[in-house]
C-alpha cells in the first residue's frame, strides 16, 4: 500500500507540474522565448514515463519490499523535493519542463541559484535515484540514473549555450 501511496502522489505531482509548466511555456513563448531543443525533450519525457513504468514492473515481478534504508531514502527523496520547490518557486512564471529563454531576462541568481547552478537538475537526479531504492528497486535506480545523466549532460550543455547566447 505505500508503495502505491507515495509513487502515486510523485505521479499526481508530476502531471500537476505538467499543466504549471505548460502555462508558463504559454506566457515565455508570448513574451518572445525562444525554444531550443524541441527534440531532445520527447526523450527527457520518454525516459521518466519509461522510468515509471520500470518501477511498477520491477517492484511486482520481483515482489520487491521496502529497502532497510528506506527512511534514509525517504527523506533524501523529501529533501530532493524542497529543492526542486525551491527552484521552481525562485523561477515564478520562468520555469517550465523546456528550454525555453526568454531574451532579455535577467539569470535568477536567488534561492538555490545563488549556491547551484541547476538545482532543479539536481533535485530530479536525487530522485530517480532514490525512489526507485526506497523499495529495493535497484534496477530501475541504476539504469533512470544513469540515462538520465546522460540526457542532463547534453540538455545542461544545450541550456547553458542557450544562454549565453541570450546574454
Amino acid at each position: 500500500m505505500f508503495f502505491y501511496i507515495i509513487v502515486g502522489l510523485v505521479i499526481i505531482q508530476r502531471l500537476v507540474e505538467l499543466v504549471i509548466a505548460k502555462k508558463n511555456e504559454k506566457k515565455s513563448l508570448a513574451a518572445g522565448g525562444i525554444e531550443y531543443d524541441k527534440k531532445g525533450y520527447s526523450g527527457i519525457v520518454i525516459m521518466h514515463v519509461m522510468f515509471f513504468i520500470s518501477l511498477f514492473a520491477e517492484y511486482f515481478y520481483f515482489e520487491h519490499t521496502l529497502n532497510k534504508f528506506w527512511i534514509i531514502f525517504l527523506f533524501l527523496f523529501i529533501a530532493a523535493q524542497g529543492l526542486r520547490y525551491w527552484a521552481i518557486i525562485s523561477l515564478g512564471n520562468l520555469w517550465n519542463t523546456r528550454i525555453i529563454i526568454v531574451p532579455g531576462s535577467k539569470l535568477v541568481k536567488s534561492g538555490p541559484y545563488k549556491y547551484f547552478k541547476h538545482p532543479n537538475y539536481m533535485a530530479v537526479v536525487t530522485e530517480l535515484a532514490v525512489l526507485p531504492l526506497i523499495f529495493s528497486c535497484f534496477f530501475t535506480a541504476i539504469v533512470f540514473s544513469a540515462v538520465n545523466l546522460l540526457l542532463l549532460k547534453r540538455r545542461i550543455t544545450i541550456e547553458e549555450n542557450a544562454l549565453e547566447e541570450l546574454s
